[in-house]
């Protein structure tokens, strides 16, 4: 397996990067990555001020790089937003050098976002994803975008779920009592926290053997006190962000991963609950039905229906061996297809193509576009 240098150009870097930042440590971790490093591009959301000097900062790398290791792939994660803002400058720098550069979209809905913006930006955006040597997306969804909209030769595009690390095999599939039911995301009404608090106090859970950890940064107080108003302090508990340490022993003492996402592009958190064992309830969005079967290795629910994901949840509550069932063939699907092995080869073969390419064809193709 080929050695490459990378550069991944994340919001925040691996500290403050969210889910994207998440994924590339786990890249970073990956065997074969001693190359690899995180430029951030911006810096902790509340220090503002700074975000311009980190940029200039991460551009300044990038011209190094072009002197001094011109086979450096520029890896630039990009999101909707601020996100883009930043890539439409690193990718024209890029362009102008003559970098090797890679446009990874991690959006839940950039379709939605693109469609907002005034018609200079958006030529600006096509520029930018259609002047990438090579454009990865989370989904089929995402494909379509930027294929459709953004005018990127499908033959350009290579469709890469995300992924996580194996964390071993569960040391007992008993399920706990009360059932462990917890939340990996942000706070937050895209991630359905309203429709998962409303669910848990359903009258359906009232009689129930539960608990529940929601897990994520954000208006931790607010959900605080709505858990409080509802009645739920004394099963629900929101401890705040947690670590990669702290989610993995949380997740090794639960029994369901809960995401009803309103919105997504493929979910750290559920695969997350696939790979510790859990049985997982979430909703059909992004690549969710690309990866994942209702009733086999996972449970949908619909958008935005709390009473419905209360249904879902009691119904496993109830049914401890369904719990393991699902939890079972959502391990097994994990190993099989959704690993970070699987992804790192994948992710090699984008790498070795763009090698055997050469940066002069991508060149000459950049500076034509």
């Amino acid at each position: 397996m080929a050695t490459h240098s990378v550069r991944h150009y994340v919001a925040g870097g691996a500290e403050h990067g969210g889910g994207i930042g998440r994924l590339v440590c786990y890249i970073l971790g990956s065997p074969g990555t001693d190359e690899h490093r995180i430029v951030d591009t911006r810096g902790p959301r509340w220090s503002p001020l700074s975000s311009p000097f980190v940029l200039l900062s991460s551009i300044a790398g990038m011209v190094r790089d072009r002197v001094f290791s011109a086979t450096t792939v520029h890896h630039l994660h990009i999101a909707g937003r601020g996100s883009t803002a930043r890539k439409l400058i690193l990718g024209a720098v890029a362009r102008t050098l003559g970098c090797t550069h890679i446009i990874h979209l991690h959006d839940f809905d950039y379709a939605s976002d693109f469609d907002r913006r005034p018609p200079w930006l958006k030529r600006a955006i096509s520029r930018l994803f259609a002047g990438a040597d090579r454009v990865v997306v989370l989904g089929l969804r995402d494909q379509e975008t930027v294929v459709r909209r953004l005018g990127v030769p499908k033959a350009s595009v290579t469709v890469l779920h995300n992924a996580v690390p194996d964390p071993g095999a569960r040391s007992s599939d008993r399920t706990s009592d009360p059932v462990a039911i917890v939340f990996l995301g942000q706070l937050g009404p895209r991630k359905g926290v309203p429709d998962l608090l409303e669910a848990l106090a359903d009258p359906a859970m009232a009689d129930l053997k539960w608990t529940a950890v929601l897990a994520g940064d954000g208006p931790v107080d607010f959900y605080r006190a709505e858990t409080a108003r509802l009645g739920l302090s004394d099963r629900v508990t929101l401890p705040g962000w947690l670590g990669r340490e702290q989610v993995t022993a949380l997740c090794k003492r639960s029994d369901i991963l809960v995401l009803p996402s309103q919105g997504e592009g493929m979910a750290m958190a559920v695969l997350e609950g696939l790979a510790h064992g859990l049985a997982v309830v979430t909703t059909r969005v992004g690549a969710h039905e690309e990866v994942l079967r209702d009733g086999e290795t996972c449970l949908f629910v619909p958008v935005g229906d709390p009473p419905a994901l209360a249904q879902a949840l009691a119904r496993l509550v109830t049914h401890p061996q369904q719990i393991s069932e699902l939890a079972q063939a959502g391990r097994h699907h994990f190993i099989t297809s959704l690993s970070i092995g699987a992804y790192m080869d994948s992710l090699n073969a984008v790498y070795d193509d763009l090698d055997q390419r050469g940066t002069t064809a991508g060149a000459i193709t950049r500076g034509a576009a």
